[in-house]
């Protein structure tokens, strides 16, 4: 697909937009960065809130960047779309989805699994309700999806959670993680998911025959 300049748009929510957003992009990209480069991640998409959020430094291969528009009604970057997305089924290998928004949560899910092959990797970032990091957005109006409706609704997709994770501040918005201390009540929640299909069943194995004596009456 051919690239577009990025033009840099408000997000969704203006929070991600500040510095101390800005500051935890960083980490969280550093992280999602190591994660793709850890499995065969040829073709690749990644699904950013906003502009800023679009990494600088992508994944090896081919890739698709997108952001969320202004409104929230469409995608923006190496093209411009609304859902369902412009791409193949089963297309790519591994997803990013940052901070999804609330609005068109479960479309955009749907469009995520029946683009990722079988096999692939999709890791789901959400700001951490339960961690004191909170005060920093909650008033801001950054509305975090629910993991627990993410993973429901990923799970009848066939995607199963492979690992779960949390990193970023506890309290300040340097940004910094702070060492591996109270893991559960970081700022940034990540859930990887792998997509799992059935296995057909196979034949059954041919069973040796063989002749039986006849049966005297």
């Amino acid at each position: 697909m051919p690239a577009a300049p990025f033009p840099r748009q408000a997000a969704v929510s203006s929070w991600f937009e500040k510095a101390g957003a800005q500051r935890m992009r960083a980490a969280e990209h550093d992280y999602l960065l190591a994660r793709v480069r850890a499995v065969p991640a040829q073709p690749w998409l990644w699904l950013a809130p906003s502009a800023s959020w679009l990494p600088r430094e992508c994944p090896d291969g081919r890739g698709v960047r997108l952001h969320r528009s202004a409104d929230g009604r469409q995608w923006l970057g190496d093209v411009a779309c609304s859902l369902p997305l412009p791409l193949p089924s089963e297309a790519v290998n591994a997803i990013v989805l940052q901070h999804a928004a609330g609005s068109g949560l479960d479309g955009l899910l749907s469009e995520c699994a029946r683009v990722l092959m079988p096999g692939g990797r999709l890791w789901l970032t959400a700001l951490n309700r339960y961690s004191p990091y909170r005060v920093r957005w909650q008033w801001q109006d950054a509305r975090p999806a629910s993991l627990a409706h993410c993973r429901l609704r990923l799970r009848r997709d066939g995607l199963q959670v492979s690992a779960r994770t949390h990193f970023g501040p506890l309290w300040h918005e340097s940004g910094a993680t702070g060492g591996k201390a109270l893991p559960g009540l970081r700022a940034v929640s990540v859930i990887e998911f792998e997509k799992r299909t059935r296995a057909l069943i196979g034949p059954e194995a041919v069973r040796a025959g063989g002749w039986r004596a006849p049966v005297a009456t």
